[in-house]
């Protein structure tokens, strides 16, 4: 399609190019006839303007005829009428010119616009067919560029394919041989693998007196093979199962005490009238949650705990699930024992003359809420009861009904996410309503703001422990359904214990045969490190130097740390005797002050105000003391801190000497020992240069002896060739001789 539509493009753009330069011939023609013409009024315009001086000249003439016509009328008679028919002769001869000068006029104006119109229209459509020319080129270009493109892809394409069908028929050889060889293999490891189960069965005829997997009482005793991977995944999906449940146990028991404020507040609130008995005995009810609610964290935990590495975590094993489910039924029963008050409570808000139509509609959806959510907390603990039963008492649930409970748990943990749902968008509204009440307090918002914020935090856990449990549920039905080899399950919980009994004392017996061995360094490693074990920089001279320049470094920092610490003893007493030299002069001060005041008690006010004064200053420079203390504290931390800071730079720096001058005299024993391998592998090249070049010399005396073998081989040849000729040539003659002798005998 495309080389079609390019052939028709190319005939176009033919085609526009022949149009446009029959137009261009066109328009020279147009051209040269509008320069005929152009000349043509050129000449006109001349005559026209010779005419017109000759009018001019007639008409001096006439005007001077007529003067000279007043002097004599006869005169004027006679050449009046010669100057008349010369006249008439004029104005005809010049009423002709004009006609025919206007109808060149005319011709030339209406040629003239003929033309423009014309070149017009000739220039507007060669404007038109130089870009449709420049269009088609284009294209012309692009599907060019498109088809050469598409061209060398196609070729880079087959060029690939080619490549690729030869590996592939590579392969294929190589292929055909594996299988060849795999099925040489499968039968000699048939042939193998039967003899060794003739053997095999001979041995466990001869020599095992009893098949315990025979029977499913003694396989129930059997270790099972452990399964590390599956042990870790239970164990992180019970961590997981953990937060979710202390998350909902949080959000529970906010839900539950904020509910008991709530029914304190509205619509009665108790700290200004008494609440109804029913609200009494609800809010008492509610104020126990916390011991119905927290065990569900507790057994949870212990769940969690008793998930190990170690152990085998089946249905069967778990013996910790039932302790949860105890709690989550006397959970149920808290739920059922305050179930009643709270429909109640909801009731009696609904007589009550503050709840409005709207209010009364929200209290009744969640009065239904209620009644679901109870039932949802039964179907749960329905079903993992069910889970529990295989640890006490296995015939009360088959295996094949694990898959049918994980799921109704899972559908069960997507109801009560549904729930809690309606119940947040029910309570939200009915709080929005409650706002709007006249009688609505701070307290009563503030209430309806926590029980929102729990129940959308218990809506939060609820669907991330549905999407949990319902991501995992085949974990959980295929893991939880483990069991030894060759049984289906387990008999009893009785023997699941034992069997946990027997794997611990086989890991204690395995751990024992396993002892350590003595700490060695292979042979190839030990050549591998022998160069750097000759430049080590650890060797008995360089630690001993180190470590004397260590101990030398030590004493001297000994001496300056004695020093120091008894300068610091000296300053300390220093500092003591000034304290207490301020103390006694301080001391002093008052006294005297104090005396001065008890000899003069009636003095005036002026000289209270000084005794003020003076009792002040002291006071004053008594406050200046524990500054001054504070600073020197200050000062004495900036400059242990600044020692300590240059001291450890100074370790480091002189650690890094150390390890500097190390590696300076490990590099200069490396570069000893390459200097000595350099000179080594000279001497080998130079004498592998020899063997070379003795190995060439050899190789041309070869040729050589070759050569002259091949020469004489050859000189050999045509000797026996030539030989063969002769004989040839005698046998040829013996032929005819006796052809003659049996001629001449007939």
């Amino acid at each position: 399609q495309l080389r079609a539509q390019n052939q028709v493009l190319k005939k176009g753009v033919v085609d526009e190019q022949a149009n446009s330069a029959s137009l261009k011939e066109q328009l020279k023609m147009k051209d040269q006839s509008l320069r005929k013409l152009q000349q043509e009024m050129d000449s006109l315009t001349f005559r026209n303007q010779q005419l017109a001086k000759r009018v001019e000249l007639l008409q001096d003439e006439l005007a001077l005829s007529e003067a000279r016509g007043k002097k004599n009328k006869k005169s004027v008679e006679s050449s009046s009428q010669l100057s008349q028919e010369q006249k008439s002769v004029f104005n005809e001869d010049l009423q002709k010119k004009i006609e025919e000068n206007e109808r060149l006029h005319i011709l030339f104006f209406e040629a003239d616009e003929q033309h423009k119109r014309l070149e017009a229209e000739l220039r507007s459509r060669l404007e038109v067919l130089e870009t449709d020319a420049a269009q088609h080129q284009a294209v012309v270009d692009s599907l060019t560029k498109k088809y050469t493109e598409t061209i060398e892809k196609l070729q880079n394409d087959k060029a690939k394919l080619e490549i690729k069908s030869q590996t592939l028929e590579r392969e294929a050889k190589d292929c055909r041989l594996r299988t060849e060889e795999c099925q040489q293999q499968l039968k000699n490891l048939q042939a193998a693998l039967g003899s060794r189960l003739e053997e095999s069965l001979c041995i466990i005829n001869e020599k095992v007196p009893f098949n315990d997997t025979r029977s499913a009482r003694y396989n129930a005793l059997n270790v099972p093979l452990h399964n590390r991977r599956n042990q870790l995944k239970l164990r992180d999906l019970a961590g997981q199962a953990l937060a979710f449940v202390q998350e909902l146990v949080t959000a529970l028991l906010n839900f539950h005490t904020y509910t008991e404020q709530k029914v304190q507040i509205f619509p009665i609130d108790s700290a200004t009238d008494t609440i109804s008995p029913l609200n009494q005995k609800f809010s008492q009810y509610l104020h126990e949650n916390a011991s119905y609610v927290r065990p569900l964290e507790e057994g949870m935990q212990h769940l969690f705990e008793s998930i190990t590495e170690d152990t085998v975590t089946v249905l069967e094993t778990t013996v910790k699930l039932k302790a949860f489910s105890e709690h989550l039924a006397s959970y149920l029963g808290f739920l059922r024992k305050i179930l009643p008050y709270q429909l109640k409570s909801l009731e009696e808000e609904c007589e009550s003359s503050l709840c409005t139509a709207a209010l009364r509609a929200r209290n009744m959806e969640l009065h239904r809420d209620m009644k679901r959510l109870t039932a949802v907390f039964e179907k749960l603990h329905t079903y993992v009861s069910l889970l529990a039963l295989p640890s006490t008492k296995p015939e009360g649930l088959l295996r094949t009904n694990y898959n049918f409970v994980f799921t109704n748990i899972a559908a069960s943990l997507h109801g009560f996410h549904d729930i809690l749902k309606d119940i947040s968008k029910h309570y939200s509204q009915k709080a929005a309503l409650e706002q709007e009440v006249p009688t609505a307090t701070q307290k009563l918002i503030t209430t309806n703001d926590c029980i929102l914020s729990s129940v959308a935090a218990l809506t939060n856990g609820a669907g991330k422990m549905a999407s949990f449990f319902s991501n995992n549920l085949d974990h959980f039905s295929t893991s939880l359904s483990y069991g030894p080899k060759g049984g289906a399950e387990f008999i009893s919980p009785l023997s699941a214990e034992c069997m946990l009994q027997y794997k611990k004392k086989a890991a204690a017996y395995v751990k024992s045969l396993k002892k350590p061995c003595a700490d060695s360094v292979p042979y190839e490693e030990a050549l591998a490190n022998r160069r750097v074990l000759l430049s080590s920089t650890e060797s008995r001279e360089g630690l001993a130097q180190q470590v004397q320049q260590s101990l030398e470094k030590i004493a001297k920092l000994e001496q300056e740390k004695e020093h120091w610490m008894l300068e610091a003893q000296l300053a300390k007493i220093k500092l003591e005797k000034e304290n207490q030299k301020l103390k006694n002069s301080l001391s002093g001060h008052l006294t005297e002050t104090i005396q001065e005041h008890s000899v003069l008690p009636n003095t005036a006010e002026q000289k209270k105000e000084t005794t003020e004064k003076s009792l002040r200053e002291p006071i004053k420079s008594t406050s200046l003391a524990p500054d001054a203390e504070s600073r020197e504290d200050l000062i004495k931390t900036h400059y242990m801190a600044r020692i300590a800071e240059l001291t450890s730079h100074l370790q480091l720096a002189d650690s890094k000497s150390v390890h500097f001058h190390a590696e300076c005299r490990a590099l200069a024993k490396r570069l000893s020992l390459a200097e000595k391998s350099k000179e080594s592998l000279t001497e080998e090249l130079k004498l592998a240069s020899q063997n070379i070049t003795r190995l060439q010399a050899s190789k041309f005396l070869c040729n050589d002896e070759l050569m002259t073998t091949k020469r004489s081989y050859e000189d050999q040849l045509s000797m026996m060739s030539d030989h063969l000729c002769s004989m040839n040539e005698t046998l040829t003659k013996q032929r005819e001789e006796i052809d003659t002798l049996k001629m001449t005998s007939k």
